[in-house]
């Protein structure tokens, strides 16, 4: 079953000769359950695609349906709303906050919703179990290592259990071993339900996704 369906979907920035066209005409589909690599060299336009996906940067043209909501016909306020629901990410510079624990970083997201303290705490304190960092839950990011900062950026993600994960480039700035103990763990969340589109460089990371979708200057170059 279709998730995600972007139709016709072009980006431009600037305007006049200095006109530059990231993606043009994308037409895709996603299912529901899927891991989703979306591949390309630099500046080929898979960053923006993921943002635009992720409803955060919106198209020149085209629509982006996600569950047959129409994104980006949403005022401000909803898509906000929208994106606190629905989507997750996570990002190669992981971007905790430093004088925060691990805990404290994870329970973020659920700062804007109604749930009492106790309650946001526990399902902090859930989701860093499932990544493997219970124990470390009161250290700081400067106390932890890559991997185990990429984990608590990927707990931070699946708080609020949204439907969708994100990942830009997860892998980028991580040695072979802990780039595989990122990947089995994703896969592993990806097998209880969650849909993940990852941009990836490395197309070793193919091993581990369902699907791959190669962008070459703004084109989708092919669709395995």
């Amino acid at each position: 079953m279709s998730l995600i369906k972007v139709c016709e979907v072009s980006k431009s920035y600037g305007d006049g000769d200095k006109l530059v066209e990231a993606l043009s005409n994308i037409n895709l589909e996603i299912n529901q359950g899927e891991f989703l690599a979306l591949m390309g060299p630099s500046g080929s336009g898979k960053s923006t695609l993921l943002s635009i996906i992720g409803g955060l940067t919106p198209p020149t043209s085209g629509t982006l349906l996600i569950d047959d909501i129409d994104v980006y016909a949403l005022d401000s306020e909803r898509l906000a709303d929208f994106r606190h629901e629905y989507v997750g990410f996570v990002f190669q510079q992981y971007q905790l906050i430093p004088y925060l624990t691990a805990l404290e970083n994870v329970m973020l997201p659920l700062a804007i919703t109604s749930r009492p303290g106790k309650e946001q705490r526990e399902m902090a304190l859930e989701v860093l179990d499932k990544v493997g960092l219970r124990s470390k839950s009161l250290r700081l990011p400067s106390q932890l290592s890559g991997g185990e900062q990429n984990r608590v950026a990927i707990a931070r993600a699946i708080v609020n259990r949204p439907a969708i994960i994100f990942a830009d480039e997860p892998t980028g700035s991580l040695d072979s071993k802990t780039a595989k103990e990122l990947l089995e763990l994703f896969q592993a969340l990806n097998k209880d339900g969650l849909t993940i589109i990852m941009v990836t460089h490395n197309e070793e990371n193919l091993a581990w996704v369902s699907r791959a979708i190669y962008i070459r200057d703004g084109f989708l170059a092919q669709i395995p």
